[in-house]
């Protein structure tokens, strides 16, 4: 049951509990009141509303300030009881006398229905107000509680993102240092080979053998050092592609529709990993049918090559 729904049942109980206390009064007064004209001195009779007023006019003020105090969670003490019951018990007698002084129980019975009805009601929907008050505070300490849930989760997404920007900054700073030492490297080799260079022209032939046969050595180690920083760089760019795959699958489902560039970097990515289409399309938010033809597309093309995740940004 959610608030609205409570609401609507206090609304109806409120509405219950005052039409039966206008129908209460109505018959008090219609019944009381030639009671009261019998029993007042003839000059006096025109007063004889007065009483049922006064006594039901208790009963609203009860019935309203229990309402009020029901709905604010309080309680007014012994007091209101007392006050309660007694223009419960008041309504009650002054309905029923008249039967009762006849004699007539059927009387007596049929005027008690409407006050005994007014006390009961009284006593009930002050109960029912205060389970309903007691309702809507659990319910709102509930959606409280479950908003804080959202907004720590939000900021958890929010750190975790900020954390691989900061780790994918200091990769590609890493990189650029490393490319900056092996471009030194290379010019500072490039003069070696000019300086052995220069020296072999002005020695003997023997000289100038030794050192072509040098120049050929250093050239297979350059050789295989390209080799091997070129199997390091791919390796690399493997792993970076495989964290940037991993970056992309882990912010969970889309919270709303990726931007085309970065829905085909992520659906590529669970292609790439062996994910569903369904678990694909939740992951960048378009639909089965969009994620499924993308699937194709990665089929018929080479399995290797990857889309370009420039630009691809969250």
């Amino acid at each position: 049951m959610n608030t609205i729904q409570i609401r609507s049942a206090e609304r109806a109980l409120s509405a219950g509990t005052w039409l039966i206390v206008a129908g209460a009064m109505l018959y008090s007064i219609l019944t009381v009141t030639p009671l009261a004209a019998d029993h007042t001195p003839a000059k006096w009779a025109w007063t004889a509303p007065i009483l049922p007023l006064v006594v039901d006019a208790a009963v609203v003020i009860v019935v309203r300030l229990d309402a009020v105090l029901a709905r604010l969670g309080g309680h007014g003490g012994r007091w209101p009881v007392v006050l309660r019951w007694m223009t419960g018990c008041m309504t009650l007698a002054l309905n029923v006398a008249d039967s009762a002084l006849k004699g007539d129980l059927v009387g007596v019975a049929v005027h008690a229905v409407a006050p005994l009805l007014l006390i009961v009601t009284a006593e009930t929907g002050l109960a029912y107000r205060r389970a309903i008050t007691a309702a809507v505070v659990a319910l709102e300490a509930k959606q409280h509680a479950e908003r804080e849930a959202r907004e720590q989760a939000a900021a958890a997404r929010r750190e975790e993102a900020a954390a691989l920007a900061r780790e994918q900054r200091e990769h590609e700073a890493r990189m650029a240092r490393e490319q900056a030492e092996r471009e030194a490297a290379v010019r500072r080799e490039e003069r070696e080979r000019e300086q052995a260079r220069q020296r072999a022209e002005q020695a003997e032939r023997e000289r100038r053998e030794r050192e072509r046969e040098h120049l050929e050595r250093e050239r297979e180690r350059q050789a295989r050092q390209a080799r091997e920083r070129a199997e390091r760089e791919q390796r690399e760019r493997a792993e970076r592609e495989r964290r940037e795959r991993a970056a992309l699958l882990s912010a969970g489902p889309a919270l709303e529709k990726q931007t085309e560039d970065l829905a085909r970097a992520t659906v590529h990515a669970a292609y790439v990993e062996g994910l569903s289409v369904r678990s694909a399309a939740e992951l960048c938010g378009w639909s089965i049918g969009w994620v499924s033809t993308r699937y194709q597309e990665f089929r018929d093309a080479d399995p290797t090559a990857v889309p370009s995740l420039e630009g691809t940004s969250a």
